[in-house]
Order: C-alpha cells, then sequence, then structure tokens
C-alpha cells in the first residue's frame, strides 16, 4: 500500500491540475454530418451579425439532443448542436457553398458550463481543428442568452 500512495497522490493531483482546463473545452464534433440536419440558412449582407457570420449555414444535432428539439426543454448533458459555416458563391442562377468559414459548436454539460446556461462553445477555423473560441464560452452566450425560453438555442424543430 505504501508504494501506491505517492502513486495515487500524483494521479489526484495530476487530475486537480489538468481536469478543469481539459474539462472546459469543447471537443471537435467528430461525425456530426451523419446526424440530424436540422436546417440551413444563408446570412446575407443586411444582416446585423454579417461580418461574423455571412454565408451558408447547416445546422447539426447529435442523437441526445434530439428528442429536446423536437417537443422543447431542457437538454440533457451530451447534447451538441453544430452550425457548419460555408462560404457562398452566387450567380443570378444559383447560390452554392463555397469554403468551410467556421465550425461551431455548443455542447451541453450544465456543470462544467454553468456560467453559460450550461453550454460549453467552441468554433474551429475553416476544415482545421484549430479554435477560435478557446475557453471564451462568454462570448457566444452573449447571443444565446436572448434564447433562455429554449435553453438558449435558436434552432427549432420542423416536421
Amino acid at each position: 500500500m505504501r508504494k501506491i500512495l505517492p502513486f495515487l497522490a500524483l494521479a489526484v493531483a495530476f487530475t486537480a491540475y489538468c481536469g478543469p482546463k481539459l474539462s472546459s473545452q469543447v471537443a471537435y464534433p467528430e461525425g456530426y454530418r451523419a446526424w440530424t440536419h436540422v436546417k440551413s440558412l444563408e446570412l446575407k449582407a443586411k444582416h446585423p451579425l454579417f461580418k461574423d457570420f455571412g454565408g451558408l449555414h447547416h445546422i447539426y444535432v447529435n442523437n441526445t439532443g434530439l428528442e429536446t428539439l423536437k417537443k422543447g426543454g431542457t437538454y440533457p448533458d451530451g447534447s451538441v448542436f453544430v452550425f457548419d459555416l460555408m462560404d457562398v458563391k452566387s450567380d443570378d442562377a444559383a447560390t452554392a457553398e463555397a469554403n468551410r468559414k467556421v465550425l461551431g459548436v455548443m455542447y451541453k454539460n450544465a456543470n462544467t458550463f454553468s456560467a453559460t446556461g450550461g453550454w460549453g462553445f467552441e468554433g474551429f477555423k475553416g476544415d482545421s481543428r484549430d479554435r477560435i473560441v478557446a475557453g471564451k464560452h462568454e462570448a457566444c452566450f452573449g447571443c444565446h442568452a436572448s434564447e433562455k425560453s429554449s435553453d438558449f438555442v435558436f434552432s427549432k424543430y420542423r416536421n
């Protein structure tokens, strides 16, 4: 037992030091394109968020959040929404997606993200895994706070 105690103490110290930093990051949403597609929309030049979020948005939800999206209520921990923000190319005949600008992620964990309604946020630049929110969840939550009645989620389910 005496031989195990130093290793146990080291493991506890490592978890205490690294745990909160690691758990407050929102992971890249592997396989999100196989999740339920909620909607697509385009923010155009006259929209107030165009400067930062102009382009074509594809919204996805994982299975954990799908039932709440359909029926309403509070999302369970583990719910994830993704918005895949694409640049657009347009002409008189059609609008199509171009390069990815941002992959935005909204992840529910009520304990870890209690200061932001239970949601953590992250953005990944273009097709990379480079983080652009990096623990600044309040920046995203500022807009989502207006949607308190739907647990801070803008998207609605359409049959």
